[in-house]
């Protein structure tokens, strides 16, 4: 293959970097393995998620907010890859992109960080959760009514800061992400997927190019890490067929194992009084079409008074 030069294309923030160095390292191992000559530019792009700080995404737009300016720098031809974190990314892509590479995938599992309380058993009545995820809010809401919630968004440096000034006693967040930045060690306590069943998607890196650039894909596709790839696209599957915004506290979370895709889902109603999990097994290469089943027989069973209640929340 002849001399080439990729452009990747990501958000500005501390973890959003690692994850595009980390293609960048891993595409340009690829090229030495073959004695090909490769360059790598790593192209940082401000998105309107990380402009807009005051407000939950159910309210302003959802998960495009992340990844519709690397996409639009994708259509312009400005980059060549966009590296994303799939939990951002919306179920139904842009016309003429696609994902065509992820990651293997980092460790699904949320953390609490508290510099007062050990776990969140251990926090009193009226202790204060920071963060910016109906997924989370309805999950702790639904374990621990008496607990309250405030919103909590920005970077994890932003997050950690806003618990050191006090303005609450605990936060949560992604395990995945402490580890990509080296931080595993202020996790206080790493909940279980029985205890907090994770976001859609949650740890794995996708990257996405222009359907017509056939370069791009074949470099992206080298990284493409299989059994991921299955496991997530019937999370999303699953997320698409409830719901797909961020209107609705969702969960969904896949695995392999003795051969069979096991699938768990999660949804409710923000303040969690409400909620409702489910599992489906099956075969790994149905794993599209299991995640719509689990979403229909959900539905089914949250009823039309749920879903009427959720349309009524995103009006």
């Amino acid at each position: 293959m002849s001399a080439k030069t990729l452009s990747i294309g990501t958000r500005g923030s501390p973890l959003a970097l690692a994850q595009a160095h980390e293609v960048r390292d891993l595409l340009l191992a690829e090229a030495a393995k073959e004695g090909s000559q490769l360059s790598v530019d790593v192209v940082v792009l401000k998105t309107t998620g990380d402009k807009i700080q005051d407000r939950p995404l159910s309210e302003v737009g959802g998960k495009g907010l992340f990844t519709k300016e690397l996409e639009r720098a994708l259509y312009d031809d400005d980059i060549d890859l966009a590296v994303h974190s799939m939990k951002d990314v919306a179920t139904i892509l842009p016309e003429g992109l696609e994902i065509v590479s992820i990651l293997e995938r980092e460790d699904p599992r949320d953390a609490i960080i508290s510099e007062k309380y050990a776990c969140l058993d251990d926090m009193p009545s009226g202790a204060i959760i920071g963060t910016a995820s109906l997924r989370r809010q309805a999950m702790v809401l639904s374990k621990r009514p008496d607990l309250k919630v405030t919103l909590f968004r920005g970077n994890v440096q932003t997050r950690l800061g806003k618990l050191r000034d006090g303005l609450a006693d605990a936060t949560l967040l992604a395990l995945a992400g402490l580890n990509r930045l080296g931080q595993p060690e202020i996790a206080t306590q790493v909940l279980s997927t029985d205890q907090m069943l994770p976001a859609v998607a949650q740890g794995a890196v996708g990257i996405e190019i222009r359907s017509s650039d056939e370069e791009a894909r074949t470099w992206a596709e080298k990284l493409n890490h299989a059994e991921t790839a299955t496991v997530v696209s019937a999370e999303r599957a699953l997320l698409k067929g409830l719901d797909g915004s961020c209107r609705t506290p969702i969960a969904g979370h896949a695995i392999l194992e003795a051969g069979e895709l096991i699938l768990r889902g999660w949804a409710a109603l923000p303040d969690g009084t409400q909620s409702l999990a489910s599992k489906i097994v099956g075969a790994p290469e149905e794993a599209e079409e299991l995640g719509l089943n689990l979403a229909r027989s959900m539905r089914d069973e949250l009823g039309q008074d749920f879903l009427d209640q959720i349309e009524a929340i995103g009006a």
